[in-house]
């Protein structure tokens, strides 16, 4: 029987970070991140000052993404991360949208 959190099975997050996560390198840092990851998906700045990002991969690369988005860059100050989880769509790839 297979474990429904098996590394290799592919998931998708969607999360919503707020604090001061706007104009300290969030997007840059968090688009580095997945790269370094092997994470697809996107990042981008909401009006109202949180940051929003989809991330897909393989268990463990994503959930991995999940924790950095609690931390973030070195000038960040994370005050809440909301995840969503979703079905895969097979994005390919990591950018930065508006």
């Amino acid at each position: 029987m297979q474990n429904s959190s098996t590394p290799h099975k592919q998931i998708r997050t969607h999360v919503f970070i707020s604090g001061r996560v706007q104009g300290v390198g969030y997007r840059y840092a968090t688009m580095l991140q997945a790269k370094h990851l092997g994470v697809n998906g996107w990042v981008r700045n909401l009006l109202d000052k949180r940051v929003e990002a989809v991330f897909e991969g393989n268990t463990t690369a994503v959930e991995a993404m999940v924790r950095w988005c609690h931390t973030g860059p070195l000038n960040a100050v994370v005050d809440n991360v909301l995840v969503k989880n979703e079905t895969p769509e097979g994005l390919q790839g990591f950018e930065i949208t508006h």
